[in-house]
């Protein structure tokens, strides 16, 4: 019985310093919520009338997804560099 009561001591002191370690890397790996935004380039002219679904970025390039199913690519200075037609599939 004094075995049992060891082994039961020590799975539990591991269980408490698994949480701890676990919680500790959760906190110390996720980003930070309050980071600095990422700077999209202001002089972003999409066509009238259509708003932006989705905005990606890659290095020295935006691409940003309108409500006119198009996919435009811009360079970080703020011009347009390709424009890709979605095509939906027919049923």
């Amino acid at each position: 019985m004094r075995l049992l009561k060891w082994l039961v001591i020590a799975l539990t002191v591991s269980l408490i310093g698994g949480v701890i370690t676990v919680v500790w890397l959760l906190v110390t790996r996720l980003p930070k919520p309050f980071a600095a935004p990422v700077a999209v380039p202001a002089n972003l002219l999409l066509p009238a009338g259509v708003s932006p679904v989705a905005v990606t970025m890659g290095q020295g390039w935006v691409a940003v997804v309108g409500s006119d199913d198009h996919i435009r690519i811009f360079g970080m200075d703020g011009k347009p560099w390709q424009d890709v037609a979605i095509a939906r599939p027919t049923p």
